[in-house]
């Protein structure tokens, strides 16, 4: 895996858009590998959730270092917000089902989405202090 990462870190160097096209590539590859896999065993987690605990574990482990994924992850971060376009433009579609649900619809999105910011902000919490306790 040093090796790995010397050659992305050069490719990074020499060519910054290659490394940033290898790198999401990478990350699709284990997204759509652990969905292949998620689908097969009927396992009842997303395909991306189980990519995430596999690219977050590889991580940890340093088997995979974070400046080999940085620039491509960095890059998918800062674009999210394009991801969202297509499904905002699919809700106008269903106006009717807004109409009669929307209230029970609102509440889900406003209550799953303070639950994963407290989840995200407590994990980040967590792994701050360990990284801070790891480096003394």
């Amino acid at each position: 895996m040093t090796s790995l990462h010397a050659r992305m870190r050069l490719l990074s160097r020499r060519r910054p858009m290659v490394a940033l096209i290898v790198q999401v590539a990478l990350l699709a590859m284990v997204w759509f590998a652990c969905d292949t896999v998620v689908r097969a065993l009927h396992l009842p987690i997303p395909g991306s959730v189980g990519a995430l605990a596999l690219v977050l574990a590889l991580l940890a482990m340093r088997v995979v270092p974070e400046t080999s994924l940085r620039r491509g992850a960095d890059w998918l971060l800062a674009d999210m917000l394009l991801f969202f376009i297509p499904a905002v433009m699919a809700v106008w579609e269903h106006l009717p089902l807004l109409r009669s649900e929307g209230l029970r619809i609102v509440v889900a999105i406003v209550l799953g989405t303070v639950m994963v910011m407290a989840t995200t902000a407590g994990l980040v919490d967590l792994a701050f202090r360990w990284k801070q306790h790891r480096a003394r």
